[in-house]
């Protein structure tokens, strides 16, 4: 680890730190009765305006506010609203009756240790010749509203798999406890029910004999390999960006950095330094407002008893942030690190601290431009990007998130899924068709991933305001029919067709025509007179896949469309409805463009549907090498030429 320049400067999308998680806490002891019995759900920075941020200057009083939702165990009855931490009072209370608040990382424990408490639990149990508790895992999930079963309405429910593992630290998934479930009320820590479908007859106990582990100790005959020398990332001079409080600088690129228990990771203020003003000062362009994945929605697509309620909002019901996993230097990340901390806060509203939860360091990304003239010789530089990243773990599942920024204007978004599939033993010789065969009598279903990104972007946005307006434009690739003026079919013309209201904004992908979305900012031209503009390129988007009528998209309809466009409204952050636990309908992104806005000249944001549709494979058991998907965000008339002509050469040393 490498120690940055940190000088703190009190920003106001700084996130909030342990001092105002205890404040927050204490003014809802004090003035709402939260205490014993209570738990919270979240507590967040309520972010200020765009217009006091953009105007902000250092040394500038800040209101500090925080968002929170929290409940009452007793009667389930949960509450919303916001807190003035500067000045000590609740700004806004509210009840939300008919809704259910994120599960908590403490709700999974605890449920985890009550139900291997639980002698009916033991007992089912012991009727599949397990009886040491120490070795089952019990995996709370939370509930899709039109699957709790009718007795159970109203209350907080999950439902939970059972997991045996054969050793102590050995890998629980290989084991699942097929046809078992637990129906537990997460507000006592009630068992209300056993589910049991049985297991399949052909296997004793219910278990296959399966390769399940994947740490050396657990693994017969295991040896390393041997043939690999080593590799090693250095930079002798030290890094060379700089981390003042929460603000970034690398090259010409400023962002801030964010974290909050639903998204994680998030990057405020993003912009490119370019030029300079009438006082001579260098000119930073901005590009992104924020940038961030706002909800993440995993269906398995397997309707038998053991999987059909197997759908996880992960952000929405759970939370990146609370899910986040300390770094490892050496291991995570290489080379010269900058580690950043994040604290978040537990279910009595007390500071929790996640050491090394967010990886800045840089990379060599190969060859940035390159010519060669028979005259003048080789030209060539190397690509460097900067790299801002977070891994989150979701029970079975890994997920690497990482932001790069590169030296030519280029943003990557990539996210990397690894971890450990679910899988299921299955009786005879036929397994189910749901999935695919990873080991004796044991198949892994079919299921999706989407992550929707919230793109907040606000290209050149910042200055006059009569100038800083942003429009969306639909930009494809069309061919021209064969004529006497294209006589042999040659002609290709772009298509750039502006996205004026909501409903033209719901947008899908189109393989071919090669469809991106461009952000223009039609009162900033570049040299040639064009809109500035930056595009995004996607990259994994995921059909649904679903008929239309089913439950199952009634809850996030935001999968219909690859891309959706609204106009920036501080409320709406979250495109499948603030409280997804429990939900039956999707309260967000087809909620808000019913009244079919405007989107032309304004504050747009741009919510991007991508992921992984994930047919298992054999050598994806019993761990999975990283399945990674991206998207890019590129300039597109929004520098007047390469922005990279200036990067140095690479000293020949360094390439021997």
């Amino acid at each position: 680890m490498t120690d940055a320049a940190t000088t703190s400067t009190a920003h106001p999308l700084d996130p909030l730190s342990a001092e105002e998680f205890r404040a927050t806490t204490a003014i809802l002891r004090r003035d709402k009765g939260f205490g014993p019995g209570w738990r919270v759900a979240s507590i967040e920075l309520r972010e200020p305006s765009k217009g006091l941020v953009r105007g902000f200057e250092p040394g500038q009083d800040i209101a500090r506010e925080a968002r929170v939702v929290l409940w009452d165990r007793a009667d389930g009855a949960a509450y919303k609203g916001v807190v003035s931490i500067t000045e000590d009072r609740v700004l806004s209370w509210e009840a939300v009756p008919g809704h259910q608040p994120n599960a908590t990382t403490d709700e999974w424990h605890d449920c985890d240790h009550a139900m291997r408490e639980h002698p009916a639990v033991a007992t089912a149990l012991a009727s599949r010749g397990v009886t040491d508790m120490s070795l089952v895992l019990i995996d709370l999930w939370t509930y899709g509203g039109f699957l709790v079963p009718e007795q159970y309405r109203g209350r907080r429910v999950g439902w939970c798999d059972v997991w045996v593992r054969d050793a102590p630290t050995s890998n629980p998934y290989a084991h699942p406890v097929s046809g078992l479930k637990l129906i537990v009320d997460m507000n006592t820590m009630e068992l209300l029910e056993i589910e049991d479908t049985g297991a399949p007859a052909s296997l004793p106990n219910g278990f296959a004999p399966v390769d399940g582990e994947y740490a050396p100790e657990h693994i017969a005959g295991y040896a390393a390999r041997t043939d690999r020398t080593l590799l090693e990332i250095t930079q002798p001079d030290g890094v060379s960006f700089q981390l003042r409080g929460n603000e970034l600088r690398w090259q010409r690129w400023r962002l801030r950095l964010g974290f909050n228990y639903r998204e994680g990771l998030v990057l405020h203020r993003v912009g490119y330094e370019d030029g300079v003003d009438e006082g001579g000062r260098p000119r930073v362009r901005s590009i992104a407002d924020r940038l961030s994945f706002a909800e993440m929605v995993v269906p398995y697509r397997d309707p038998t008893p053991n999987h059909v309620r197997r759908t996880a909002y992960d952000i929405g019901e759970w939370g990146l942030g609370f899910m986040t996993r300390s770094l490892e230097l050496g291991c995570d990340c290489l080379g010269e690190i900058v580690y950043v901390d994040a604290t978040l806060h537990d279910t009595a509203g007390e500071p929790r601290e996640i050491p090394h939860a967010i990886c800045l360091h840089e990379e060599d990304a190969a060859v940035l431009w390159k010519h060669v003239d028979e005259r003048a010789g080789a030209q060539v530089r190397r690509m460097r990007r900067l790299v801002v990243s977070f891994h989150v773990t979701v029970a079975n599942y890994e997920y690497l998130v990482y932001w790069r920024f590169y030296e030519d204007g280029n943003i990557e978004c990539e996210v990397r899924a690894t971890g450990i599939m679910v899988t299921t033993p299955y009786d005879g010789d036929t397994p189910p068709p749901y999935g695919t065969v990873v080991d004796h009598q044991t198949y892994a279903p079919i299921h999706q991933h989407f992550i929707v990104a919230r793109l907040d972007l606000a290209i050149d946005a910042d200055g006059d305001p009569d100038t800083a307006g942003n429009t969306v434009v639909m930009s494809e690739t069309r061919r021209l029919p064969t004529d006497s003026g294209n006589p042999y079919g040659l002609a290709l013309t772009q298509a750039n067709v502006p996205l004026r209201t909501e409903s033209e904004g719901r947008q899908d992908y189109e393989w071919s025509t090669q469809r991106s979305w461009k952000v223009t900012n039609p009162g900033r031209t570049n040299k040639v007179d064009g809109p500035v503009a930056y595009k995004l390129v996607p990259g994994a988007a995921v059909p649904p896949m679903f008929d239309p009528d089913s439950p199952v998209l009634a809850r996030a309809r935001v999968l219909e469309h690859a891309v959706w466009v609204t106009p920036y409204d501080a409320e709406e952050r979250w495109p499948c409805g603030e409280f997804v636990n429990q939900s039956t309908v999707d309260e967000g992104l087809p909620a808000w463009t019913s009244a079919d806005r405007s989107i032309e000249d304004t504050d747009v944001v741009l919510w991007y549907t991508f992921g992984i549709h994930h047919v298992p494979r054999m050598e994806e058991w019993p761990v999975m090498p990283a399945d990674t998907v991206s998207f890019w965000l590129k300039p597109a008339g929004f520098f007047d030429r390469n922005p990279a002509l200036d990067v140095a050469p690479t000293p020949g040393k360094a390439c021997h």
